[in-house]
């Protein structure tokens, strides 16, 4: 599939898939296995090299998905009393986590700190409050990410873009959302 119609369709994918978690159609579950099946069905591979936000956002997504999937497998381990391969997904999905923030590192990187805003989200998650941020791009329709990587905290900060004060995710529901 040509660059710019691969893009297209995970765009018009992705904006269907979160019309209907928003709209309460789907659960969050429901939405990670879609975004995958999507991936799978299509044969869509991350860029190896990302030069634009597009590409950018594309390997976020697909690297959160495939984290938050191995989370997903990991649960079910857990509950089938499989727990033995419980810590393989869980390995899995750290790596994958690894690598979106490469992605994200890069997409601020792109944008050259530009319209980015950068702070603490309020959480349910007593684990994860005071560690998940989320970095907007302002000027791009739902580009949004969230990290626990300090070295881009770091260098968020270190650059005036991250704010002191925790606020409300723009996707509030969805992070405070379990699978």
């Amino acid at each position: 599939m040509e660059d710019k119609n691969y893009l297209e369709a995970f765009f018009l994918n992705r904006d269907s898939l979160i019309d209907k978690y928003e709209k309460g159609n789907i659960t969050k579950t429901e939405y990670v296995c879609e975004c995958m099946k999507f991936f799978k069905d299509n044969n869509l591979e991350p860029y190896d090299h990302i030069t634009t936000i597009e590409q950018g956002m594309f390997n976020y997504q697909y690297y959160n998905m495939l984290a938050k999937y191995y989370y997903i497998e990991a649960h079910e381990c857990e509950l089938k009393g499989e727990e033995k391969y419980m810590q393989s997904f869980l390995d899995e999905a750290y790596e994958c986590y690894k690598i979106k923030d490469r992605a994200t590192f890069e997409i601020i990187k792109i944008v050259n700190l530009k319209n980015v805003e950068a702070y603490y989200i309020k959480l349910s998650s007593e684990s994860l409050s005071g560690k998940l941020f989320e970095i907007k791009i302002c000027n791009y329709d739902r580009a949004v990410f969230h990290s626990k990587n300090y070295k881009i905290r770091d260098y968020l900060k270190r650059n005036g873009v991250f704010k002191k004060e925790a606020q409300k995710s723009i996707i509030d529901s969805y992070v405070n959302d379990k699978y």
